[in-house]
């Protein structure tokens, strides 16, 4: 009975606490503030992203404020039919100051996580040492309605969904580049500089998968919305 009691008074606790605490959390802590692509990495990021792909309505808002703001561009295309639907499909064609090798098709949320995750990626940089922050990003696509590893049979890929995105390489601003294919294991540099950017997306998608996790991804970062930081 006492146990019982207690809970409900926590109950009724936090229900008279609610008007303050969607008042002075800060972001990072308040899980009423809608989610913006510059908020800190951290679970409750995650648990924001998440909430968006039950609502396209909130997700659209992220990205228009993104855009509003110079992180991105984008525009949505009309929903996709056939074995590989997708109701609110964006292409991507930019983040700010960030060109891409071409425009990619995904979905609002992996839109969303993919725009964070460039936001994110100079201080990622910074970390491993490098002060030149990310200029372009070479890429080899994100849809492609197709099962996981090309098979006949099994399940469907995350490219069926738009919800992944496969990077090779990134070029900085001082004009070197870091390819995955060529650079994970040297030079030292380039290397630290790949696997902060590893580490990045690691903290911002649901999953991230790199060269050690199997040779089919030797020369790419598979990006994928799948997962809570699977990170391999």
């Amino acid at each position: 009975m006492r146990a019982l009691l207690a809970i409900a008074l926590l109950a009724l606790c936090g229900w008279w606490s609610l008007p303050w605490l969607k008042t002075h959390l800060p972001p990072q802590w308040n899980p009423f503030t809608p989610l913006s692509v510059t908020d800190p990495q951290g679970w409750m990021m995650r648990y924001k992203l998440q909430r968006l792909s039950h609502d396209p309505a909130a997700c659209m808002a992220v990205m228009q404020r993104a855009s509003q703001q110079g992180w991105v561009e984008f525009r949505a295309v009309p929903a996709l039919k056939g074995d590989c639907p997708i109701e609110q499909p964006l292409r991507v064609s930019g983040f700010g100051e960030v060109t891409l090798s071409s425009s990619f098709l995904a979905s609002c949320p992996m839109a969303v996580s993919s725009t964070i995750y460039v936001v994110n990626s100079t201080h990622a940089l910074q970390q491993a040492g490098i002060n030149s922050p990310i200029r372009h990003i070479s890429h080899v696509g994100s849809y492609a309605c197709r099962n996981i590893y090309h098979r006949q049979q099994g399940r469907l890929s995350e490219h069926a969904t738009a919800d992944a995105w496969d990077v090779t390489g990134f070029q900085l601003a001082d004009g070197r580049w870091l390819q995955v294919a060529k650079n994970w294991h040297q030079p030292e540099d380039a290397a630290a500089g790949l696997r902060a950017l590893w580490q990045n997306g690691c903290a911002t998608f649901g999953n991230a998968l790199g060269p050690d996790y199997n040779a089919a991804h030797a020369g790419h970062f598979h990006l994928g919305m799948r997962g809570a930081g699977y990170c391999r």
